[in-house]
């Protein structure tokens, strides 16, 4: 098992895909009148590609279209201090292609939001990265945390 220098576990490639396809929710970071914004969404992995329905007019639609963004998911257990977070950065773009459409509509990607969502972006995850923290023994996260672990 790899660690980073904080003594988070590095996970692979094949492991952050296998994790992103199990979230039902992410955060997408992207450009707004020039200033980072992000957005929670649903989404579904098409291979190595996050789907996102959204939209045609939405801030989300136009914010991403050729933009580089980065997109992040993750989970976390509170009491037992233990979770996971991915990052990945690619360029989004949207999908005009009837057949891409047609087949990306078959994807199983319900939003929770209302209203129409028939817009698809997508995102090639060019660079992807994660972490894992697991669990510690309570005189380590004393150390780690720098308060005592409560008994």
């Amino acid at each position: 098992m790899l660690l980073d220098s904080s003594g988070l576990q590095v996970l692979s490639d094949e492991e952050c895909f296998a994790l992103l396809s199990a979230a039902p929710i992410g955060r997408i970071v992207f450009t707004d009148r020039a200033l980072p914004a992000v957005q929670p969404v649903n989404f579904c992995l098409d291979g190595r590609t996050i789907v996102i329905r959204t939209s045609i007019g939405s801030k989300l639609a136009a914010a991403t279209r050729r933009a580089v963004v980065a997109f992040e998911a993750d989970e976390f257990d509170r009491e037992l201090r233990i979770g996971w977070s991915v990052t990945a950065v690619g360029q989004a773009r949207e999908v005009t292609d009837p057949g891409e459409l047609h087949r990306l509509a078959a994807l199983p990607l319900t939003t929770w939001a209302p209203g129409r969502r028939d817009h698809y972006i997508a995102v090639a995850a060019e660079h992807i990265s994660g972490r894992r923290i697991t669990a510690t023994r309570p005189d380590d996260r004393e150390a780690t945390y720098g308060r005592p672990t409560p008994r």
